[in-house]
């Protein structure tokens, strides 16, 4: 299966469930920290889930995970193993203008939620430093000294 292809369905639930939390029409601000662990085979039923794990104001955070495993083998036999994992995040917006609205608060109840919470966080976190990291290599005659020296 093609990563692209993977990476449409992680947005379709995310979507679904984003909408399912909020009830309002959301938008794709930023995924992070996916990680393809494991190939799946043209033949593999797939399932993907989305778990809330953080809200802001007017974002949701998800972990997604997408499992497969062989049809051919009854679930007792079937091996359901982990594919594919990330963080993917959604602002809600309000119907009128297009504007950032605010989301139903969620609240970890067990150490488990806040364990996935901190995680969503740091994924997000990780995801900024390397988006600023970028941004500074594209500006014009960004670089190290090195790389300076040697061009």
């Amino acid at each position: 299966m093609h990563g692209g292809v993977v990476m449409k369905w992680i947005d379709q639930v995310g979507y679904a469930a984003a909408v399912g939390w909020s009830g309002r029409y959301s938008v794709t601000v930023a995924v992070g920290g996916i990680r393809f662990v494991a190939p799946i085979r043209i033949s593999d039923l797939v399932t993907v889930t989305a778990t809330l794990v953080y809200t802001g104001t007017s974002s949701m955070h998800f972990a997604i995970d997408v499992r497969a495993r062989d049809p051919g083998l009854d679930a007792s036999q079937a091996s359901n193993r982990l594919c594919t994992h990330c963080i993917i995040v959604f602002v809600a917006l309000d119907g009128v203008e297009g504007k950032p609205t605010s989301v139903p608060a969620w609240q970890p109840d067990t150490d488990a939620d806040r364990r996935m919470s901190e995680y969503a966080i740091k994924v997000m976190e990780l995801s900024k430093g390397i988006e600023q990291t970028i941004a500074h290599y594209q500006q014009p005659g960004a670089g190290t000294e090195t790389e300076k020296a040697a061009g």
